[in-house]
C-alpha cells in the first residue's frame, strides 16, 4: 500500500515538475515517512469535496510540504537554544491547512509543546489525527488538537506564537488570514513567527509589518520564509 503511494506520488512529481525533482522528493518520501513513523505521502486535488457541494475555488491541492525543507526552517526558528530576554522560543505551532498534519508532526519532533491543525477538508483532518496519534506515543507531553474549520473564519488562539502555511489558499483567504492574526495580536501582543512554504503572498505580509529573517529557494519549486513581527 505503501508502496503504491509513493509510485503514484512520483508520477504525479514527474507529470507536474520534472525526473530529477521526483526522484529526490520521493527520496526525502520514503526517509521522512520512516523517520517520523507517520503516513503523509499522497496529493489530492481535493475534488471529493467539491462533490459534497464544499466550495474548493479558493483553495490549493493537498501536497505535503518536502521533509528537508520543512526540518530546514524548524532548525532556523531555533527551538532548542535557551529562552533569553531576547530569545524566547514559539511552543504552540498553528499549521493553517494542515493536510494529514506532517508539518505538526515534524514541529513535534523539533521542540515545540503544543501544536493545532486547521483544515477544511474532514477526510485530512481524520488523517492528521491518526498522524498525531503515532507522534503523541513517542512524545507523551504533546499537546495537540485538528479542528475542522474555514481558515477564512478561524480566530487564532492568544497562546499561538507560530504560524506554517503551504501555500493553502489563495490571496482572498490568506488576506482574511493576515487579519485574523493582527486581530489576536491585539488582544495580546506578541511575536508571532510565520514560516511560509511556496511563500505566493508574502507581500501581505511585508505590507503588514512583517519583516523577512530567513528565506531558501532550491531547484526552483523548493521556496520557504520565515517573517517575524518584532
Amino acid at each position: 500500500m505503501k508502496c503504491f503511494s509513493y509510485i503514484k506520488y512520483f508520477y504525479f512529481l514527474f507529470i507536474n515538475w520534472n525526473i530529477r525533482i521526483a526522484w529526490i522528493m520521493i527520496w526525502q518520501e520514503t526517509r521522512g515517512e520512516k523517520k517520523y513513523g507517520i503516513n503523509t505521502t499522497g496529493a489530492d486535488e481535493l475534488f471529493k469535496l467539491e462533490d459534497q457541494g464544499i466550495d474548493i475555488s479558493h483553495a490549493t491541492i493537498y501536497m505535503p510540504v518536502s521533509y528537508a525543507l520543512l526540518e530546514e526552517a524548524f532548525k532556523q526558528v531555533n527551538l532548542n537554544q535557551p529562552q533569553t530576554t531576547n530569545h524566547k522560543p514559539p511552543t504552540h505551532l498553528l499549521d493553517i491547512g494542515c493536510g494529514k498534519g506532517r508539518a505538526l508532526c515534524v514541529a513535534a519532533h523539533h521542540g515545540f509543546k503544543k501544536v493545532t491543525g486547521l483544515d477544511f477538508a474532514r477526510d485530512l483532518c481524520e488523517a492528521a489525527n491518526e498522524n498525531l496519534v503515532i507522534t503523541k506515543q513517542k512524545i507523551p507531553a504533546l499537546e495537540y488538537k485538528v479542528i475542522n474549520n474555514d481558515a477564512f473564519y478561524f480566530e487564532i488562539p492568544d497562546d499561538v506564537d507560530c504560524i506554517f502555511f503551504f501555500n493553502p489558499f489563495d490571496e482572498i483567504i490568506m488576506s482574511a488570514v493576515v487579519n485574523n492574526i493582527f486581530a489576536s495580536l491585539k488582544n495580546n501582543p506578541r511575536n508571532i513567527t510565520i514560516i511560509y512554504v511556496n511563500p505566493l503572498h508574502k507581500e501581505l505580509f511585508l505590507k503588514a509589518g512583517y519583516k523577512e529573517t530567513w528565506y531558501s529557494k532550491k531547484m526552483k519549486y523548493l521556496e520557504a520564509s520565515i517573517l517575524q513581527n518584532k
